[in-house]
């Protein structure tokens, strides 16, 4: 009989050991996500693990009476070192490493099985753990919600993207870490530098010669000048130079007249708002001292969040800023 009983204290003593390594290593706030997720385990261990410090009291007790239990039976069977010697070896391995390394892997699994044995100790201990646990909580507050980093989040992306279990596509992962640097980005970060910007003198003549030219450059959206770069006039949209009515016309005489600006230093949520409010497409960005920098357009700022080109219907290369520092590589521009 006092072996079934020891062998009965040493799985207890191994549940209360597991259970109060693998509950207490559950953060309520992520039970509480993956419960209105609609996970079955997370919603039964949530009201449980929310008492933190009840939950705490009634595993540690119980586990305390057990093993002080096991050694005194231990102890009526062998005597001596033997008994002690005995009762060390069965609770660390049994009742301790063993189980603590199956519930620290599978707590959430093997917790949503037994929360029930666990919610009946918390009853039968209740009136000795309640007033402990009380204390406690006046004494330390509720717990406090784990608040990641941004570069914290960041290695949890990266964690689920070489992760076989997660269910985050690849395509998922990019446009997240995309967001998760997008407002840290300033225009001058992704913009089209004045040194690679193909534009247009004011008063040229669209002849066929242009248009090849236009077409070979690939761009959609071609800025337009009066006497130097720094004085832009206007915005030539490609697909409005389509047909022979533009034939022989001056290139102000085709251009859109309404340019807007923006300074370099902006940042990347601030101008994607502009262009939302504005609905333009393309920005002429300028430095602190009013010059122009560069140009910048809302396919470069959607490229950052989702992390991959944008083509436009129109675009010819699906890079369009890799294609201007090619470009300028073989001819210098403006």
């Amino acid at each position: 009989m006092n072996y079934l009983i020891v062998a009965v204290l040493i799985l207890f003593s191994a549940l209360f050991s597991g259970l109060t390594l693998g509950l207490m290593g559950l953060d309520s706030y992520e039970l509480k996500r993956k419960k209105s997720l609609g996970d079955k385990d997370a919603a039964r261990l949530y009201p449980i693990r929310k008492k933190g410090n009840l939950l705490l009291c009634t595993l540690l007790i119980g586990n305390v009476g057990v093993n002080s239990s096991l050694a005194v039976f231990l102890g009526s069977i062998t005597s001596g070192i033997v008994a002690g010697f005995t009762a060390t070896a069965l609770i660390v391995l049994l009742g301790e490493i063993t189980p603590q390394a199956i519930f620290s892997r599978f707590s959430l699994k093997l917790g949503g099985k037994l929360w029930w044995l666990v919610r009946f100790f918390m009853i039968l201990l209740f009136p000795i753990c309640w007033p402990i646990a009380k204390a406690l909580d006046r004494l330390l507050g509720e717990e406090m919600a784990t608040i990641y980093s941004k570069k914290e989040l960041m290695k949890i992306v990266e964690e689920h993207e070489d992760s076989a279990q997660s269910d985050v596509k690849e395509e998922e992962e990019r446009i997240i870490r995309g967001a998760l640097t997008f407002a840290d980005k300033k225009v001058s970060n992704i913009m089209t530098p004045r040194t690679e910007i193909f534009a247009l003198p004011y008063s040229q003549k669209i002849d066929a010669e242009l248009l090849a030219t236009i077409i070979k450059s690939g761009y959609s959206r071609i800025p337009v000048y009066k006497t130097k770069l720094d004085n832009i006039v206007g915005i030539l949209y490609v697909k409005k130079l389509i047909g022979e009515k533009n034939q022989n016309k001056k290139v102000f005489q085709a251009c859109e007249k309404k340019v807007l600006f923006v300074d370099e230093s902006k940042g990347l949520a601030q101008v994607f708002d502009s262009f939302l409010e504005t609905r333009n497409h393309l920005f002429v960005v300028t430095d602190e001292f009013g010059a122009v920098s560069g140009v910048i357009t809302i396919e470069d700022v959607l490229e950052e969040i989702i992390g991959s080109e944008i083509v436009d219907e129109t675009d010819k290369y699906e890079d369009l800023r890799k294609h201007a520092k090619q470009r300028m590589k073989k001819r210098k521009i403006i």
